[in-house]
């Protein structure tokens, strides 16, 4: 499996940017669709964006689509958040996740068996 550590979050102000990073261990990494999951306080955890292995499709949750960015790099083994225009509501623990299955696309349905400690983004109004 892919070992996966984020880093990036913070706390700031509603309108601020934010960008998280995913740091993946793995000569398979590259082989691998990539998402970000959060989980807000007393809420379940919810598919934020997704990327496919190759980097050529992208998915985004209705929520943050216009807002957020994912890219990866394959050569660097990272995956990135990059948040723009942060609400309150975007307060969460982030989770980076891999994909089970080897060149996928990255949606939201996909089953995800690799996951980070997570990295907490805190928006105040």
């Amino acid at each position: 499996q892919v070992q996966l550590v984020e880093s990036g979050g913070g706390s700031v102000q509603a309108g601020d940017s934010l960008r998280l990073s995913c740091a993946a261990s793995g000569r398979a990494f590259s082989t691998y669709a990539m998402a970000w999951f959060r989980r807000a306080p007393g809420k379940e955890r919810e598919f934020v964006a997704g990327i496919a292995w190759s980097g050529s499709v992208k998915y985004y949750s209705d929520s943050v689509k216009g807002r957020y960015t994912i890219s990866r790099d394959n050569a660097k083994i990272m995956v990135w958040l990059q948040m723009n225009s942060l609400k309150p509501e975007d307060t969460a623990v982030y989770y980076c996740a891999a994909d089970k299955r080897l060149y996928g696309s990255g949606y939201e349905g996909a089953t995800y068996g690799s996951w980070g400690q997570g990295t907490q983004v805190t928006v105040s109004s």
